[in-house]
């Protein structure tokens, strides 16, 4: 499971990640420690919410939970970037399409990530990449609609 995976990397980094009852958040982190709201329903939710909070780990700074900062806010959009680069990524996308997967339900199974993340991940992919993005002689196209094309 990804989940599993997602912790036993954190731990190699010398990040500690524990279960925890919060309240407010989804996911919290402090120094090397992040909590999961234990409450999460399943272990793809979790794995989504801990590849952010590890994108705030290595990739943030300073206290960001007040999102009327400019700073803040860029800082919430690289983590995010930063887990569906991790979780999804345009290769993601190429292996479930090589996989049979032709819809988004199916690609999140494949990928083992919530259709919201995958859904979210798409758009990001469209607003850096545009109309789409050639990568190891694929296409895919983000506008009007996704489909990934094998170049010949």
């Amino acid at each position: 499971m990804v989940y599993d995976k997602l912790i036993i990397d954190a731990d190699a980094q010398g990040v500690i990640v524990k279960e925890k009852p919060l309240e407010a958040h989804d996911g919290r982190i402090k120094g090397n420690k992040i909590a999961i709201r234990a409450s999460i329903p399943t272990r793809r939710e979790k794995a989504c919410v801990l590849a952010e909070e590890l994108g705030h780990y290595f990739y943030t700074s300073g206290d960001i939970i007040d999102q009327s900062s400019t700073r803040n806010r860029k800082q919430e959009l690289l983590a995010r970037v930063k887990a569906y680069n991790h979780m999804v990524g345009l290769t993601g996308i190429i292996r479930s399409y090589e996989h049979g997967c032709r819809s988004l339900y199916e690609m999140a199974e494949y990928l083992e990530v919530t259709e919201t993340f995958l859904a979210d991940a798409l758009e990001a992919y469209r607003l850096k990449y545009g109309e789409g993005a050639a990568i190891d002689n694929y296409y895919i196209a983000f506008e009007p609609y996704l489909s990934i094309v094998k170049m010949i």
